[in-house]
């Protein structure tokens, strides 16, 4: 039995007792361990924690599917979300074998609605990458052609989706983690406004860009994610207390008159040909459907690699001081001092990427360098911001590539950092402005690879952006 339904379809299959959360959960589990060895999607599997949730949810499941939005569904996390009880490594030797005492808002918010955890999916170290390729455990592949990445970071949980693993799963997306794999795999995957869902059991990479969302193979189950972990949580003080719309009711596929915006910012050099003309195809569709373009300018996007590059790895310089070896976690052996133990902890319990931005991170932040790159970064950062202000004036949604390029294969660019940067530009200015976007399918390429669409919109406005994809879906 394939694990690739909507969960519209797996539910009118236990409404009719056809089948049960336990013959869907035991085919999901049976499926990851034939393929895991070829896609390396997943890092832990809870096979017995899984099958135990499911049978126990046999009996009560036609009850369930009244009140719980997500009953019986299997259920992918990265494994940077903490689960109370499951190994969490962000994909780090630093971490070890840390189990953490607690459970992220947004994960018991899913088992709260009735979901399954299944185990947690593989992913760039601390979320530090754009191919999956930095993990400490082996990269991920692409289950469209195992040559190629799946992106990054959330690769593992874009691979869980589209091998048919799982119908939906949870990433997080600091500058297009969720959005560029959701790409690069041929499924869906919406990074929310900041603050729209809870980052409370997130391991932090960047604090102010950090964000929780999901992935799935169709808008619709898109909408039932983002509606069960949305809303404010005391625990996280970045959280909105912003009412929650209903996402689903939102799904009505009419564009007629909606204003989309197309930055010709983003449709200049280093964009890939088969790109550019899925792309423009997809918003030609949109239009013969009743939607209107328009032009808007977003006239900073030239600056948003370097600016994200500077604050996201000043955060993270911060935010990974943490792993010292004394706290949880890897700690070196035989270190004669605590100064090399901590030395020697970090030396070899992170990986090169990881390295590379706490010291570059460490950089921007010192004595005489503040100023001149990470105050500056922020200033740009505004009129980022402003840029999108300005844009929505003008327009409802802007649509941009969500990739300048197809997948590309492992290794292509692991020996140069700086083109796996630029690969960031359409999305990382997202996560600058704190707005939301969801990617797409919109086409493959000649090589038969998926190529994504990104549709970008005013702060809390999900709602319009997951209509938008939904119209182009249908």
């Amino acid at each position: 039995m394939t694990i690739k339904r909507t969960i519209d379809q797996i539910h009118e299959l236990y409404a009719s007792g056809e089948s049960t959360p336990g013959e869907i959960t035991k085919a999901a589990l049976d499926r990851i361990e034939r393929d895991n060895a070829g896609l390396n999607a997943f890092l832990m599997v809870d096979r017995e924690g899984a099958e135990r949730r499911a049978k126990a949810m046999n009996a009560g499941i036609k009850a369930d599917l009244t009140h719980k939005p997500l009953a019986g569904i299997p259920v992918a996390i990265k494994d940077n979300l903490c689960a109370e009880g499951l190994r969490t490594t962000c994909a780090s030797r630093i971490l070890g074998n840390y189990v953490p005492p607690y459970t992220a808002t947004a994960v018991r918010k899913l088992e709260e609605a009735g979901a399954i955890i299944v185990g947690k999916t593989n992913l760039d170290e601390f979320a530090m990458g754009g191919s999956t390729e930095n993990s400490a455990f082996g990269p991920s592949r692409n289950p469209w052609n195992v040559d190629y990445v799946p992106g990054g970071s959330s690769g593992g949980s874009a691979v869980a989706v589209a091998a048919g693993h799982v119908p939906v799963s949870l990433g997080s997306d600091t500058g297009g983690s969720i959005r560029q794999p959701a790409s690069f795999c041929g499924i869906v995957g919406l990074k929310p406004t900041y603050g729209r869902v809870s980052r409370y059991g997130l391991v932090a990479f960047a604090s102010s860009l950090d964000q929780i969302g999901p992935l799935a193979n169709n808008v619709r189950d898109t909408a039932r994610m983002l509606q069960v972990i949305s809303g404010h949580d005391r625990y996280d003080s970045t959280s909105a207390n912003v009412e929650v719309p209903d996402y689903l009711g939102a799904l009505t596929g009419d564009i007629k008159g909606l204003r989309i915006g197309v930055p010709s910012e983003c449709f200049g050099e280093g964009l890939d040909a088969e790109v550019r003309e899925k792309v423009e195809a997809a918003i030609k569709l949109l239009e013969d459907r009743g939607a209107r373009v328009v032009e808007v300018s977003l006239p900073h996007t030239r600056y948003v690699v370097a600016v994200y590059y500077i604050i996201a790895t000043a955060e993270a310089s911060s935010n990974l001081a943490r792993f010292d070896g004394v706290r949880y976690g890897f700690r070196a052996e035989e270190s004669r001092t605590l100064s090399e133990m901590y030395r020697r902890t970090r030396d070899e319990g992170f990986g090169a990427e990881v390295k590379r931005r706490i010291m570059l991170g460490t950089f921007v932040l010192s004595s005489g360098y503040y100023d001149a790159y990470y105050e500056k970064a922020q200033r740009v950062r505004a009129m980022l911001v402003n840029d999108f202000a300005e844009a929505f004036r003008k327009c409802d949604v802007i649509a941009t590539p969500t990739a300048p390029t197809p997948p590309f294969r492992i290794g292509e660019k692991s020996d140069d950092p700086l083109a796996m940067y630029l690969g960031d530009i359409y999305t990382v200015t997202i996560n600058l402005a704190g707005v939301p976007a969801i990617s797409i399918p919109c086409g493959v390429s000649k090589d038969n690879l998926p190529i994504g669409i990104q549709f970008i919109g005013p702060h809390f406005e999900e709602a319009r952006l997951l209509n938008a994809a939904y119209a182009m879906e249908k």
